[in-house]
């Protein structure tokens, strides 16, 4: 797919059960290849990063088999078997930070002179900073090779032996440098302990966390003197614990618990609670603070939202919480002032440069940000803006700005499928927990009676009306009123995005100006014909109707309401009637206004208008196969509305 469309949606609630964590899945997976013995993972994250870091063991040499949903990994004792090899990393840095120092451990005095393992990755991995870890590796004697920029991947790894018994490391960059230094430590620390001293500041220490737990699963004590030194003793191998269970993903996590602050709730996450070893989990206390409901269990967390109705701006350090962080990014745009993100100078070397795109993507939206080296300011709009939402392959941005739609607008996610990184499954599951804004769409052909039924329909069941036919006149009179050319397309498709038409009723306003019978004068209808035929104007509306559902519902008529603006609707009426009786009612119509008609003149118009509906290139006039067909040539208009009313009902249930 080349975008997904997400439509407004009115609630959130339910229960999520979490894929498997991608920080546990990956650590273990390499852990349980280094391990002495078969380990059995359970509930491991199925991705693209997992993949390729399953894809990476195998190919040097470890057996990877399948039993049911789980997988049997028979370790290879702290040396990889295989050790001339080509390994794609795809765009997954956690998985060639911990790769290169397992293999350069491996590799330490190896006697074959041929062994040489490259690793590569996505262009975007070429430009993602490893040169720090291989300094440190090189600290103990590694022999590496730049095959392109130095200190980017592609890289070559060559036989070296490792001698060291210090080596220092940047915390400031990223934590896995220290993750792939702790776990590659004991197989280097054979007869002496190994040091690990990190320089500055050690960012993201509840991902250095996972990493200490995980080791100590499998058979291997850290001893550290806080954030700043780390000893692994002499003689220790990693011993598989048998059978390990993958938590769920607490980052993950985070997109649901926001849903269900921002859309009512509750929503319930499970697979990660109180006892997780993830550090994500601390998002929950993020957005407490926003003021949104959090209860907790072992093995779950539940969001609520607030009491107030309204979340609270905040002022936050994320340096704990950098993936996490992103989706309280999105969440400021329903706070009510101001909120700063700090100390998130990680996001520039992620899957893309996260504050410039975060920054791009949430000013789209009505937002204002302002962007520092490492942090954001979002200021909130009024209201917010329906919006195409790049996501630069990154799958964390295509996820937190589905949490949109639950402030209103329409948003179009580009490259949808970049969320295979972490979970496939992401929108249907987003799907499954969110209620949509409820749409009853009502096509027809023109004097069918669809715009006084679907307005008084509309009434009854307190739901917003949109007449679309009316767009197209109300750009031409606006256009006019400001002296804009109706070729001047730029101008004209602005002006139609932010068009301030509001129906009441049958009544038509443009602002506070009542101009029912102002579009339907001679000269409007010339000047609709002519900026119909605009691309941009086209388009610019096309967004402008959606941004009519909102709130408790929206009954929307028009000629593709439920073929190209609302095709997502269960509820579609095409409501039609004879030519002959829609010729009546034009000329009661006309008469009982004082205007003069002329019958014939009427169906004639009304012919030509028909086959030009049915026969134009864009979107063509006719009743879709999931529309109801509603003849109202025998009907009173309450009894037209009576059926509009059950069918909307209907779906309601």
């Amino acid at each position: 797919m080349e975008f997904i469309d997400l439509t407004p949606m009115r609630k959130a609630a339910g229960t999520v059960r979490l894929p498997g964590s991608k920080s546990i899945s990956n650590r273990v997976l390499l852990l349980a290849a280094l391990a002495d013995g078969d380990t059995l993972v359970e509930a491991l994250l199925e991705s693209d990063d997992t993949r390729v870091m399953k894809n990476a063991i195998v190919a040097l040499g470890v057996k990877v088999t399948e039993e049911g949903d789980a997988l049997r990994i028979s370790g290879c004792g702290g040396r990889f078997p295989q050790l001339v090899a080509d390994i794609f990393v795809g765009n997954s840095g956690l998985s060639i930070r911990t790769l290169v120092p397992a293999i350069v451990a491996s590799l330490s005095g190896c006697g074959d002179p041929a062994a040489k393992v490259r690793l590569s990755g996505v262009p975007r991995m070429h430009e993602r900073p490893i040169g720090d870890l291989v300094d440190g590796l090189k600290q103990l004697g590694a022999s590496v090779e730049w095959l392109g920029q130095e200190g980017y991947p592609p890289l070559a790894l060559k036989p070296a032996l490792l001698g060291a018994e210090r080596v220092s490391v940047r915390g400031s960059v990223s934590s896995q440098f220290l993750t792939g230094l702790l776990q590659a430590a004991p197989l280097v620390a054979r007869d002496k302990a190994l040091v690990i001293d990190v320089e500055g500041e050690l960012i993201s220490r509840p991902y250095v966390e996972i990493t200490l737990n995980l080791m100590e699963r499998f058979g291997v004590v850290v001893q550290r003197e806080g954030w700043s030194r780390f000893i692994v003793q002499p003689g220790q191998r990693y011993v598989s614990p048998g059978r390990i269970v993958v938590e769920g993903d607490a980052s993950t996590a985070s997109y649901f618990l926001a849903a269900g602050a921002l859309g009512g709730g509750p929503v319930r996450v499970v697979g990660a609670g109180r006892r997780s070893i993830q550090g994500d989990v601390k998002f929950a206390d993020a957005l407490a603070t926003m003021g949104a409901q959090i209860s907790w269990g072992d093995d779950w967390i539940e969001a609520r939202a607030p009491a107030s109705g309204k979340l609270k701006a905040f002022d936050l350090d994320l340096n704990h919480i950098p993936d996490a962080a992103m989706t309280l990014a999105v969440a400021a745009l329903f706070a009510d002032a101001p909120s700063i993100l700090r100390n998130i100078g990680s996001w520039r070397v992620k899957e893309t440069d996260r504050i410039a795109a975060m920054a791009t993507e949430l000013r789209k939206l009505g937002a204002v940000v302002e962007e520092f080296p490492e942090s954001i300011k979002v200021t909130p709009p009024a209201r917010l803006n329906s919006a195409v939402i790049d996501t630069y392959e990154d799958h964390r941005v295509a996820m937190c700005f589905s949490l949109v739609t639950l402030g209103g607008p329409y948003v179009r996610i580009n490259d949808p499928q970049c969320v295979n990184k972490t979970f496939p499954e992401y929108f249907a599951t987003f799907a499954g927990i969110t209620t949509p804004v409820p749409v009853v769409a009502i096509d027809g052909p023109s004097a069918s009676g669809k715009g006084t039924v679907a307005a008084r329909a509309a009434a009854v069941l307190g739901f917003g009306y949109l007449d679309s036919g009316s767009l197209y006149r109300l750009v031409a009179l606006a256009g006019s009123r400001q002296g804009i050319a109706l070729d001047d397309e730029a101008r004209l498709a602005a002006l139609a995005a932010a068009l301030p038409a509001r129906f009441d009723d049958e009544r038509i306003f443009l602002g506070e100006d009542d101009v029912t019978d102002a579009i339907r004068s001679e000269e409007c209808s010339v000047g609709a014909s002519r900026v119909a035929v605009l691309p941009a104007v086209r388009e610019a509306l096309f967004w402008r109707q959606r941004a009519y559902r909102q709130g408790c519902g929206l009954v929307a008529e028009g000629r593709d309401m439920g073929s190209v603006i609302f095709p997502d609707t269960p509820v579609k009426i095409f409501l039609t009637a004879s030519v002959d009786a829609r010729a009546e009612r034009r000329y009661k119509q006309l008469i009982d206004k004082g205007m003069a008609a002329n019958i014939d003149d009427l169906l004639k118009d009304l012919r030509d208008r028909d086959a030009r509906d049915s026969q134009r290139a864009v979107a063509p006039l006719k009743q879709r196969e999931d529309a109801a067909l509603l003849d109202t040539s025998g009907m009173t208009i309450q009894q037209a509305v009576d059926f509009v009313i059950r069918r909307a009902a209907a779906f309601a249930k």
